[in-house]
């Protein structure tokens, strides 16, 4: 029986942290087994904000390797970096043709974008969801991993791929939808009284994947509480049930049970909340740092990683170019 396709990708904006690891990549790990997926580093998506040569290649090299130390198996999926397939532009390029000023333009996300960076309000901003689309038709995905912040962009993503098929008359592009791998997707707040995880919030809120001990130890001990409730029974302010969240994750059930039924009594002691779960994710995360270290000193097999996602990768997105140069009438005399 032939498996469903899922294809996801990730920016390489930097080290990947807790939230990124259980909110998508460990369901990724999953996923490998069941369906055939295409995990891509998003290199591409990154040049909407100019980013340093050299930055872009260090980043590139970051994200793989702590895709493999989450656990992804390049035998087992497809792993590759955009850059390497000159498919997805020239896709891009063909669904660009039919995608229309005034629908990129009501895009959330660009509205954002254009709100909060007016001086770089450029052409791969606006057709960022064109982009995110051809990721995902260049391999005739039918499932996409994405938040509810993405889902506008899957829904253009059908769309565009619904015209191309109406246009040329041919049945080319499957629609994708939005896939939650067996559960509720797990929110992973940050240690700044916000919400969730998120780079955005800065250095201090976020646990990446290769902190060190002193690193998890140093962000945990300044976290946001409160003061010590008053009254037995108070709820948690927001800041203290994100710890709390945060200790359902990696701590055992007691102990978050110990340290709630002590806030409830009025009488926690939130260093030694912050202490217990400082330790907690060290021990959480050290397989996937020790993994890290291992895989960032190996460049012969970093390399050959590559150049086999490039080829199988290469191989799904020939197929469904040819089949869109045939539609349009690109023909070979």
């Amino acid at each position: 029986m032939t498996k469903e396709i899922v294809v996801s990708g990730i920016r390489p904006t930097g080290n990947l942290h807790l939230g990124n690891y259980l909110g998508a990549i460990s369901n990724f790990v999953k996923m490998q087994h069941d369906y055939t997926c295409y995990f891509f580093i998003a290199d591409y998506h990154s040049l909407t904000t100019h980013p340093n040569p050299t930055d872009i290649h260090n980043h590139v090299k970051q994200a793989l390797v702590e895709y493999l130390a989450c656990g992804l198996n390049p035998e087992l999926c497809t792993l590759y970096v955009q850059s390497d397939l000159p498919q997805i532009p020239e896709l891009y390029m063909m669904l660009n043709m039919h995608a229309y000023k005034g629908e990129l333009e009501r895009v959330a996300s660009f509205k954002e974008k254009a709100r909060t960076q007016p001086d770089n309000i450029n052409a791969g901003l606006l057709t960022y969801p064109v982009l995110m689309a051809a990721d995902i038709l260049i391999h005739k995905a039918t499932k996409v991993p994405v938040g509810k912040d993405q889902e506008q962009h899957l829904e253009m993503a059908r769309t565009f791929g619904n015209r191309f098929n109406r246009i040329y008359q041919k049945e080319i592009f499957p629609e994708p939808y939005a896939f939650n791998y067996g559960s509720e997707l797990v929110k992973i707040p940050g240690l700044q009284g916000g919400g969730k995880m998120s780079k955005s919030d800065g250095d201090a809120s976020v646990i990446k994947l290769n902190d060190s001990a002193d690193q998890i130890r140093k962000k945990i001990t300044k976290a946001v509480t409160d003061n010590t409730p008053l009254e037995p029974n108070t709820p948690p302010s927001v800041a203290v049930q994100n710890l709390l969240d945060l200790m359902k994750v990696v701590s055992e059930k007691e102990k978050l049970m110990h340290f709630t039924a002590a806030y409830a009594n009025c009488n926690i002691r939130y260093g030694d909340l912050k202490k217990e779960l400082a330790e907690d994710m060290i021990a959480f995360l050290a397989p996937i740092r020790e993994k890290i270290i291992e895989f960032q000193s190996d460049e012969k097999l970093l390399s050959h990683i590559v150049k086999l996602g490039k080829e199988k990768a290469h191989e799904s997105a020939d197929k469904t170019l040819m089949e869109c140069r045939e539609a349009i009438g690109f023909k070979k005399f």
